[in-house]
Order: structure tokens, then C-alpha cells, then sequence
């Protein structure tokens, strides 16, 4: 959920919105790949161009792999976890139509003869009319890593947050033995909660990141298995 505040004016291009870390970040680049440039990583104002009151084009720029004959981009709807595949030919940009006021991340397939190479993955939002507070990126897994076994009595589950706005209040750790599990196991200020376990026995968990505009939002279920 996402509360309209008084802020700057909106950006009008895709290559005016500023970055937090410069462009840098998201999974470890393999010399082969693509190389990221827009939109920026963490971008706090990404504006298309206005397709209607719900949607934008967005401009998805790249360097050239070497030896590639071709491109695929991989979006993420970070609020919905669904991920779409394009096909971009052997171009270095492809526009695509998202939600406005939408978080997604995105990568690059570089296709070459015998192979294909991915790209970073970064992180941005798809602003909405007007200039919004955004809310939390969802959390991400650090430990355990989705579907590991591990050893108990206890565990702990690690995770890493992430918010334009810097302004994360806590997180709403959800933990159990179902799939999608409903019991609140704790409220805690940092990424980090231990949880006693029982051999055998297969765990789910979620985390509810919030800020302190009241804003949340919540991760993918993610498993292990006690040994």
C-alpha cells in the first residue's frame, strides 16, 4: 500500500531518475553478459511513457555481451512474484508496457552458439501519477537458502531488506509448517530470527517488511528441511 505525499515534481525521462548506488548492485555480473544501464538500479523515479492511467512504456537499455546473437529480458512483478519473458532479437533495448506503481526487478539472457549468460539483476519502481512514499522492496532469502537442509534445534533465518525511502520500521516474521504460513513467529527490528525446529519436519516462512509510513509489503514463501 502506498500513500501520496508532497514531494518534487515527477521526472520525465527514464534516464533523469536518480540512483542510490549508482547503478550498481543486484547478483554478481558475469563478464559474458549484458551490461545493465536503464532503468537504474534502485531507481527512486522511474516515468515511461503513459499508456493509460494504469500503465507506462518502459525503456529497457543494455551494453552488448560479447559473441551474443541474442536477447531475452526477464521482468518481475515484485508485488505479484510473476515474471514475464521477452524477446528483445538482437537489439540492446526494448520498450515494455508494466503497472504503474509497481516495483519489479529484471535481467538479461545474452544467447550466444553454445550458451547464454545472465545478466545483474536490478531492482526499480514503476511510478504512478504524481510522486508516491514506495514501500518496502519485498525481503529477500540470505539463510537458509530456499529448499536447504539444515540442522537444528534452532535455526536462523536471515533475509535482506530494501526501501527507496531508507525508512524501514521493522519486519513481521511468518513461520510454520504450511505452505503458506499464517502465525506470526515475531516481530523483530532487524533481518534476522531464530526459530526452534524439529528433525524431519519441513518449514515455510515469510517475511511483512514495513516502514514507518505504514507502508508494507510482503516476500515469497520460502522453505528448508531439518535433517
Amino acid at each position: 500500500m502506498k500513500k501520496l505525499v508532497i514531494a518534487l515534481a515527477a521526472c520525465a525521462l527514464i534516464m533523469s531518475c536518480g540512483s542510490d548506488d549508482g547503478g550498481t548492485g543486484g547478483n554478481g555480473q558475469n563478464a559474458d553478459g549484458a551490461v545493465l544501464t536503464a532503468p537504474l538500479n534502485n531507481s527512486e523515479c522511474t516515468t515511461g511513457t503513459e499508456v493509460n492511467t494504469t500503465q507506462s512504456k518502459v525503456l529497457f537499455q543494455w551494453d552488448a555481451a560479447n559473441d551474443a546473437q541474442s536477447y531475452f529480458v526477464y521482468v518481475k512483478n515484485l508485488e505479484t512474484q510473476s515474471v514475464l519473458q521477452y524477446n528483445a532479437g538482437s537489439n540492446t533495448s526494448i520498450e515494455i508496457t508494466l503497472e504503474k506503481a509497481t516495483p519489479y526487478s529484471w535481467y538479461v539472457n545474452a544467447n550466444k552458439a553454445t550458451n547464454s549468460v545472465s545478466s545483474e539483476t536490478w531492482k526499480f519502481y514503476n511510478s504512478g501519477s504524481g510522486i508516491t512514499n514506495y514501500a518496502p522492496f519485498p525481503a529477500e532469502v540470505v539463510a537458509p537458502a530456499i529448499s536447504a537442509s539444515v540442522y537444528g534445534p534452532t535455526v536462523t533465518l536471515q533475509w535482506s531488506g530494501s526501501d527507496l525511502d531508507s525508512n524501514i520500521d521493522g519486519y513481521e516474521v511468518y513461520f510454520g509448517t504450511t505452505t503458506n504460513p499464517t502465525t506470526l513467529g515475531g516481530t523483530v527490528t532487524q533481518p534476522t530470527f531464530s526459530v526452534p525446529v524439529t528433525s524431519g519436519a519441513t518449514y515455510y516462512w515469510k517475511v511483512v517488511t514495513k516502514d514507518d509510513e505504514g507502508n508494507t509489503s510482503t516476500s515469497p514463501v520460502f522453505q528448508f528441511k531439518v535433517l
